[in-house]
């Protein structure tokens, strides 16, 4: 099993538990719905097909592969969908891509940011998976963690959407070893992890390893004062990504039931 700091923690019990939450959830919110998974071929869309799959029926999981031009280790998105039979869809979204860019450049006369460069592709990865989820009459899963949650590390409105969330409250490490009771592919579940928007690994991106995180999540315990001092900032001024939209609250009646 993969390590996690969590004494309690049980990845059969949590397993099962995940499985039973998304059958309430489409119980609740779609009964016949399909769960739609945009597949990135890591471990957390891998987890998360994999618990909608038995939760619901492999012919009620589709799976959404969003290659932006070509994408080297698409092939681990292909092994994934292979392994739990489930049918998919490629969509390329290097045109959107390129046509919002230039477009942007046409009428505002200045180039996007680079940040507005990383971030556009999960934006359109998701609106991709939604316009898939509309005509296959799907729900869409988020397939975030908590410890990137925790340090803000999605794309709001891109990968960090969706309709329900079966990880948001599992560590790196913990979402590994859900990884592992599934009996998915090791290399799926222990696969690098990239956010397909940089060259950098998450860790290289972030300047701390998933285990530090994990262990400061979980104990409280973070030894280097530089990477806890980096894992507080990157919250505090990410918290905003987990808070529902702030609304102007307006005292007058609803009568309405």
């Amino acid at each position: 099993m993969g390590k996690y700091y969590d004494d309690h923690f049980d990845p059969v019990r949590v397993k099962d538990e995940i499985v039973q939450w998304i059958r309430d959830f489409f119980e609740e919110n779609g009964p016949g719905c399909n769960a739609v998974v945009a597949i990135s071929g890591g471990k957390d869309s891998s987890v998360v097909a994999g618990l909608c799959v038995e939760a619901l029926g492999r012919e009620r999981v589709f799976g959404v592969l969003l290659p932006n031009g070509e994408q080297a280790d698409i092939d681990a998105s292909q092994k994934l969908v292979a392994h739990l039979g489930i049918d998919h869809v490629i969509l390329n979204i290097r045109a959107a891509f390129d046509g919002i860019l230039e477009e942007m450049r046409t009428q505002m006369g200045a180039e996007p940011s680079a940040q507005t460069i990383t971030n556009l592709p999960a934006r359109l990865r998701m609106a991709a998976t939604y316009a898939v989820a509309q005509s296959r009459n799907g729900r869409v899963a988020n397939t975030c963690n908590l410890s990137e949650d925790w340090v803000g590390y999605n794309t709001r409105y891109g990968d960090g959407a969706g309709d329900f969330s079966p990880l948001c409250r599992l560590t790196v490490q913990e979402v590994r070893a859900v990884g592992e009771v599934l009996g998915l592919p090791h290399d799926l579940v222990y696969k690098v992890p990239i956010d397909g928007l940089t060259p950098l690994t998450d860790e290289e991106n972030l300047g701390f390893t998933y285990d530090a995180l994990d262990r400061y999540i979980r104990t409280g315990v973070c030894e280097d004062p530089e990477v806890k001092a980096n894992i507080d900032h990157r919250h505090k001024v990410n918290l905003f990504k987990l808070s529902l939209m702030p609304a102007f609250e307006y005292a007058g009646s609803i009568k309405a039931k």
